[in-house]
């Protein structure tokens, strides 16, 4: 059974809701909505949120039952089962949502890009529209392609848009004083009843700025204990948001009467761009350059957001057969949802041409009589009415599983059902009847025509039935670490047990034969586990995954099963898909309480290594070099120092109460190269009746000659961890990757040893003072 590791916490969850919600929707309609109602657009953006928050709480429910990827599609399709036509009009008007709504932020920003940053004698040359195809042509290459963002990235992202608006907040406040900020604010407020129609269509354009609260629940499988995890980021999210919003509209507000001779009115009813020329005002043209860049970097981030969002449903959408095939394929090179990533790009930068180039108010039609107008306005129209129908049916969906299901757990219950679902649906339909006309227009017409074609298709067959149908066709041979085929889980109870992650499965058996007569040293009856790791890119649903993961653990149970008669341990086979494969190793490291890790050094991700090494449990044993360790019955190791070098000595010393040959090699550098280390502390370790055998060498580096010395008597050298990875390695050197690299080179097995001793940020730190401490005790 292959398992997912969830990677992301609390904290990456409210980032990722806040940084999607953060986008062009606050930065170009903030402008347009205190033009048309003042200081009362914040009971817009507020009835927004309310609105959000009713189908959020929906989203949280189905979250905390169905704790997996794809949001408001996967719901409707758990609960609607026999729908099929529902399920799939659903995941299509969510694809033209996300889709609609990443042109819509790059639309915007294509809008400041000509505005702002574009040379006004490029700008009169480039039709409009062009900044953002281009920007949504790069934005899918690099998904395509595949891309690494970690949650720290994703915190640090949001940290500095929400910083950008702090510096647009506080120059306002600053500008007008903070008593006349607040008097500006409250005088602007006009007649709720009067403006009610204008609040409601700010209102219904304002929602898009709140629907990132979706980006939490359709990552709701990389999420820890989403069940409880993902309510609490939605919640959070939502009010910061709204909190963050009413500040910017107080600085909106207090817009100065002329700007750069540009009357007050005006500079609102630019609408999109009007908060880049209010920053001018408030904090200056570095102000403004800062407030741009914001912006544009926030778009660029959210649409990227958007696209994996868009990408990821099409993914599933072809998993379950409501979409062609090919979109749920994983590019054999790149590891993405390759053909749902290019499917979403090309939506994108086709709305983007069709909204802003072709008939855009700067168009290169949007001047003849004959054709309609769009632009920025029926573009979010479009999007918005593309988020809010699916949103309604998942309101309708929680009644109904509350009906027709209610033995499921649920780990979160939305409050008030079935009135508060129905209250979702009303104010959703209500803001539909609120959005630019033309946008629902085109938004209905382009949905009946992709239900059209799946009905005329017909749709396909779920991909968990093809595997189903296949299943027979495969066999088994033999099955290790479960209770299958007559044998027991062995108990690791008490057990010395090794944990060896594997990616290339060539080297499996060759680590476990290792990792078992290592174990040997230290319990008779070790317990050796095998993990396999398939990493996910952030681009792909993890799920898409699964048959690539059960495959590979067919494979891996079948080559163990062949050795288990050659070895004394038990040995265990165990798969997971994770997004991080260093988190993976390290919490099964943590779960099973193992005693040691035994791995490879990964070529083509050296952060695994680091990452393992600094924060792992136990002590880990990093296997490279030329050639896989024998029996270890010849070990070379240096005089060496340090905390990694007297933890491996217990290895060694190990080693030789069984016989092992132990040759301890001295060298004194010649020239620059090094430090001498004393041997003494080293020997001291070993008794009298062991195999050891001391050389005392000179060399011109230190690496060259323990490689050298283990080449010669054919032995596997092994030599502690690096102790200046934390600084930059040019400056001090590092022994252990030079031998690393050297051995490789000739053939020479190493294991390079790492302890738990020396983790976390204190042996960071430790580490990092002891490379200066030796060069100065040499230089001093």
């Amino acid at each position: 059974m292959v398992e997912r590791t969830r990677t992301l916490g609390f904290r990456v969850a409210f980032a990722l809701g806040l940084g999607t919600m953060i986008a062009a929707g606050i930065f170009s309609l903030s402008g347009t909505a205190v033009y048309r109602i003042g200081s009362s657009a914040v009971i817009s953006f507020v009835i927004a949120a309310l609105v959000a928050s009713i189908t959020a709480a929906a989203y949280s429910e189905f979250a905390s039952i169905y704790s997996e990827n794809g949001g408001g599609y996967l719901f409707t399709s758990r609960t609607f089962e026999e729908r099929d036509l529902l399920t799939y009009a659903i995941g299509a008007s969510l694809f033209l949502g996300y889709t609609g709504t990443t042109a819509f932020y790059l639309a915007t920003m294509d809008e400041w890009f000509f505005l702002f940053i574009l040379p006004e004698s490029v700008g009169s040359v480039l039709p409009h529209g062009t900044v953002g195809i281009t920007a949504a042509l790069l934005l899918g290459t690099l998904n395509a392609r595949g891309t690494e963002e970690s949650g720290a990235f994703q915190v640090i992202v949001t940290a500095a848009k929400v910083a950008v608006l702090f510096v647009f907040i506080g120059g306002a406040i600053n500008f007008a004083g903070p008593g006349q900020a607040t008097a500006t604010f409250t005088g602007s407020f006009g007649s709720v009843i009067g403006q009610s129609t204008d609040i409601l269509s700010v209102a219904a354009l304002a929602f898009i700025t709140f629907f990132g609260f979706s980006a939490i629940a359709a990552s709701a499988g990389e999420i820890i204990d989403p069940k409880n995890t993902v309510p609490k980021a939605i919640a959070a999210s939502i009010v910061t948001v709204t909190v963050l919003y009413t500040f910017v509209i107080v600085a909106m507000v207090n817009t100065p009467e002329t700007i750069a001779g540009q009357p007050r009115g005006e500079v609102l009813q630019a609408g999109e761009t009007a908060m880049g020329k209010v920053a001018a005002a408030f904090l200056g043209p570095f102000g403004q350059l800062l407030i741009v860049a914001g912006a544009v970097f926030s778009m660029v981030s959210a649409s990227n957001a958007s696209i994996l969002a868009a990408s990821g449903i099409g993914s599933l959408m072809g998993r379950q057969g409501d979409a062609p095939r090919k979109l749920s394929r994983i590019h054999p090179d790149y590891g993405t949802p390759f053909f749902s990533v290019s499917a979403a790009t090309a939506v994108i930068a086709g709305l983007i041409f069709v909204f802003i180039t072709l008939f855009g108010h700067h168009g290169l039609l949007g001047s003849v009589d004959v054709v309609p107008t769009l632009g920025l306005n029926p573009l979010t129209g479009f999007a918005t009415f593309n988020l809010l129908v699916p949103l309604s049916v998942v309101n309708i969906a929680l009644i109904y599983s509350r009906r027709n299901k209610p033995d499921l757990t649920r780990g979160f219950e939305m409050p008030l059902v079935p009135y508060l679902p129905i209250l979702g649906v009303i104010a959703n339909v209500a803001l539909v009847y609120k959005l630019p006309t033309l946008g629902v227009i085109i938004g209905v017409a382009l949905t009946l025509t992709v239900v059209g074609a799946y009905v005329f298709w017909g749709g396909a067959p779920e991909a968990e039935e093809l595997v189903h149908e296949a299943a027979g066709e495969r066999q088994v041979i033999s099955s290790v670490g479960d209770a299958g085929g007559g044998r027991t889980l062995p108990s690791v109870d008490d057990r010395f047990t090794v944990l060896v992650p594997v990616n290339r499965l060539e080297r499996a058996v060759d680590h476990a034969r290792l990792a078992s007569r290592i174990g040997e040293l230290y319990d008779g009856a070790p317990v050796v586990k095998v993990l396999n790791t398939v990493d996910v890119p952030d681009q792909a649903d993890s799920t898409a995954f699964l048959d690539t993961a059960e495959e590979r653990m067919r494979k891996l149970e079948s080559e163990l099963a062949a050795i288990e008669d050659e070895v004394s341990a038990d040995l265990l086979a165990e798969g997971h898909v994770s997004r991080d494969v260093a988190f993976d190793i390290l919490q099964t490291a943590r779960d099973d309480e193992v005693d040691r890790i035994l791995m490879g050094i990964p070529e083509e991700h050296p952060h695994i290594t680091e990452q393992v090494e600094y924060e792992a449990p136990c002590d880990t044993l990093f296997v490279g070099g030329g050639e896989q360790p024998d029996d270890l019955s010849r070990v070379t190791i240096g005089a060496g120092g340090g905390p990694h070098h007297n933890a491996l000595l217990d290895l060694a010393e190990r080693l030789g109460d069984v016989g092992s040959r132990i040759d301890v090699v001295s060298v004194e550098p010649e020239g620059e190269s090094g430090i001498a280390e004393d041997v003494e502390p080293t020997l001291a370790v070993f008794d009298d009746d062991e195999d050891v055998h001391v050389h005392n060498l000179a060399g011109e580096n230190i690496a060259a000659t323990l490689v050298e010395q283990a080449a010669e008597r054919d032995a596997t050298l092994i030599i502690g961890a690096t102790r200046t990875r934390f600084l930059r390695q040019w400056v001090f050197g590092s022994t252990t990757d030079r031998a690393v690299s050297l051995a490789e080179e000739q053939g020479v097995p190493v294991i390079v040893y790492a302890t738990a001793a020396a983790g976390g940020y204190r042996g960071r730190l430790s580490e990092a003072l002891f490379a200066p401490y030796r060069y100065l005790r040499k230089h001093l």
